[in-house]
C-alpha cells in the first residue's frame, strides 16, 4: 500500500471532525499538554506508584478507559457546541489550589489530586457547560487516577482479623485476638497490611463506579451495585483469611500458607470480580443500543443555556491560565525553600526523678525521619524498673522528602521486624500505636507533633498548621517526638514520665531548643 494512501484514513477522520469542534480540540490539546509538562513530575510520581506498587496496579487500566468513556460519546458530544466559558477559570483555580496545598505541606495526595483536578477543569474552562454535562462522568471518573487508599489500610486490617476470628470460632477452633494478631492451636496469625484487602477493595470501586455508569440506568441498582463492591471485597477477604487459619489446623501453617501465597492476588481479585458481575448481570437494565448521553436534552437545557452566557475569548482565558500557573508554581518553589534558623545541636535532658540508660531493646527498634536536620534515640529509666525509649527529630521546614507525618515516617518503619498491632490507648493527645516485634515483643509508642504553637498527634492537623505558615511564607521548625516502652506497664511507664518531665510542648521546646 502507497504510504499516501495508509495515511488518508486519519485525514478524513479530521474530515469528519465539525468544523466548530476542531480549533476546540487543538486548543485543549495544547493546554492538556502544557498541564502535563508542567507538573509531569507529579504525574510521573503517578505513573511509578501504578506500576511499582501493587495496592494500585488496576489505576494502569484507567487512562485506556477514560478514552474509551469519551468513545462511546464521541457522536453525541459532536451535536454539540464547545465554547471558552470564563467560571472554568474558578474551579481551574480551585484545583491550583490543592495542588499548591499539597506542594507546600509536601502532601503527595494533594499534589496528584490537584494535577489531575486541573485536566479536568481544561474541560469546563475550554469546552464550555455543555460539553462538561457530555463528559460529567468521564470526568467524575479521572479521580481514580489519584493513587489513594492506603490510609484504610490500619481500618481493614482490624475489621478483616474481627471477621476472621468471627469465622474461626464458627468453625469450632479456638481463637484469641490481639489488634491484628490472631493465636490458635496452629500458631500465632498476624492479619498483615499486604492481607488487609485495600488493594482488592480500591479496585472493586472502580470497577464498581465504571459497572454502574455503563450497565445500569436505575439510581437504585447502581447504588446496590456500589454497594456490593464495597461489601463482598471486604467480606471475601475475611472468609479468605479464615480460609487459611482453618487449613493450618489441618496441614500446619507452612503449607496453608505456601496455598495462600498462591491464591492471593488477581487470581482472587478475579473470582471475586466475578461473583458480583454474575450476581448482577440479570439487574443489568441498560438497552445496548442506547446512546450513553442525551445530547438532545443537553443541548436544549435552560440552565446550561444560562450557564453558557459566560463564555469568553479564548485568547483571554489562555493568558489568565498561564499567568495562574506561573503562580502557583512560583508560591510553591518559595515555599518549598523555607528554612527556619536551628540550633547547631540538640540533646536529650535531665529528667526529675529518671537517668539516662544504655539504649538495649529487646528487638531493635528506631523511628524513621527522612529529611529531618538532627534527630536524638535514648532511654530513660526511673528507680522503680520503669523504662521509656525517647526519639526526638527537628526539621528546619516541611516539604518533598521532609515531612514528619508522611508515610512511612515515625514509630512504624516498614520492613523492619515491628508490625502495627491496634490503636493504643489515648495518653496526652499523642497519636498512640501498639506494635508487636517479631510476634512476641509489644511495644507501645505515642507520637506528638510541635509546630509553631501547635501540638497534637495528628499528621493531619500538622499538615494543617504546615500549609497555614507556607502560605504566608512562615519559617517554622517542627519537631516530632515519640515516647515509647516495652514495659508490661507501658503505659504506667509513660504517664511517670510524663508527669516528670512536665507539659509535654514546653519539654520538646526545650530539648530541640526553640524556646
Amino acid at each position: 500500500m502507497p504510504p499516501e494512501t495508509a495515511a488518508m484514513p486519519s485525514h478524513r477522520d479530521w474530515q469528519d471532525v465539525p468544523r466548530h469542534w476542531r480549533s476546540a480540540l487543538l486548543r485543549w490539546g495544547m493546554v492538556a499538554a502544557l498541564l502535563i509538562a508542567a507538573f509531569f513530575g507529579d504525574w510521573t510520581a503517578m505513573a511509578r506508584q501504578w506500576w511499582d506498587i501493587s495496592t494500585y496496579n488496576h489505576i494502569v487500566l484507567v487512562p485506556p478507559i477514560l478514552v474509551w468513556l469519551v468513545w462511546q460519546r464521541r457522536r453525541e458530544l459532536a451535536r454539540l457546541e464547545p465554547l471558552c466559558w470564563w467560571p472554568g477559570f474558578v474551579l481551574m483555580a480551585g484545583a491550583a489550589f490543592l495542588w499548591l496545598l499539597g506542594a507546600l505541606s509536601g502532601l503527595d495526595l494533594a499534589r496528584q489530586a490537584g494535577a489531575v483536578a486541573m485536566l479536568g477543569a481544561s474541560v469546563p474552562l475550554l469546552l464550555g457547560p455543555r460539553v462538561t454535562a457530555g463528559l460529567f462522568f468521564p470526568l467524575c471518573y479521572m479521580a481514580f487516577l489519584v493513587p489513594v487508599g492506603e490510609e484504610l489500610v490500619e481500618l481493614l486490617q482490624t475489621v478483616t482479623a474481627k471477621i476472621t476470628v468471627a469465622l474461626t470460632h464458627l468453625s469450632g477452633i479456638p481463637a484469641t485476638v490481639d489488634g491484628v494478631f490472631i493465636d490458635t492451636p496452629a500458631g500465632l496469625f498476624e492479619v498483615a497490611e499486604a492481607c488487609s484487602g485495600v488493594k482488592f477493595l480500591i479496585a472493586m470501586i472502580a470497577f464498581g463506579t465504571l459497572a454502574a455508569n455503563v450497565c445500569f440506568v436505575g439510581r437504585g441498582r447502581r447504588a446496590a451495585m456500589m454497594v456490593a463492591c464495597v461489601l463482598v471485597p471486604i467480606l471475601a477477604n475475611g472468609v479468605r483469611a479464615w480460609g487459611t487459619i482453618y487449613a493450618a489446623q489441618i496441614v500446619g501453617v507452612e503449607k496453608a500458607a505456601g496455598f495462600d501465597h498462591i491464591v492471593y492476588g488477581w487470581v482472587f481479585f478475579a473470582v471475586v470480580l466475578a461473583l458480583v458481575i454474575a450476581g448482577a448481570w440479570r439487574y443489568f437494565d441498560r438497552p445496548l443500543d442506547a446512546p450513553m448521553i442525551d445530547a438532545e436534552r443537553i443541548a436544549g437545557s435552560h440552565l446550561l443555556g444560562r450557564l453558557e452566557r459566560a463564555r469568553a475569548a479564548p485568547v483571554f482565558m489562555l493568558a489568565a491560565l498561564g499567568l495562574m500557573l506561573v503562580t502557583a508554581k512560583g508560591w510553591a518553589h518559595l515555599g518549598d525553600t523555607l528554612a527556619a534558623p536551628l540550633p547547631a545541636r540538640i540533646d536529650l535532658p535531665a529528667v526529675p526523678g529518671w537517668k539516662r540508660v544504655d539504649y538495649t531493646p529487646a528487638i531493635w527498634w528506631e523511628p524513621r525521619a527522612e529529611g529531618a536536620d538532627h534527630r536524638l534515640l535514648g532511654r530513660y529509666a526511673d528507680d522503680d524498673g520503669h523504662h521509656v525509649d525517647v526519639f526526638v527529630a527537628l526539621y528546619a521546614g516541611q516539604g518533598e522528602g521532609r515531612e514528619a507525618g508522611g508515610f512511612g515516617q515515625g514509630a512504624l518503619t516498614p520492613g523492619t521486624a515491628w508490625s502495627w498491632q491496634a490503636p493504643g490507648p489515648e495518653i496526652a493527645g499523642g497519636r498512640s500505636e501498639r506494635l508487636l516485634g517479631n510476634g512476641r515483643v509489644e511495644r507501645l509508642a505515642v507520637t506528638w507533633y510541635r509546630t509553631g504553637d501547635v501540638l497534637t498527634g495528628s499528621n493531619s492537623r500538622l499538615k494543617l498548621s504546615v500549609i497555614g505558615g507556607n502560605l504566608l511564607l512562615d519559617a517554622r521548625p517542627t519537631a516530632m517526638l515519640i515516647l515509647s516502652s516495652e514495659d508490661r506497664a507501658a503505659v504506667d511507664s509513660i504517664a511517670r514520665f510524663l508527669a516528670a518531665t512536665g507539659p509535654i510542648s514546653g519539654w520538646m521546646d526545650r530539648v530541640t531548643g526553640l524556646r
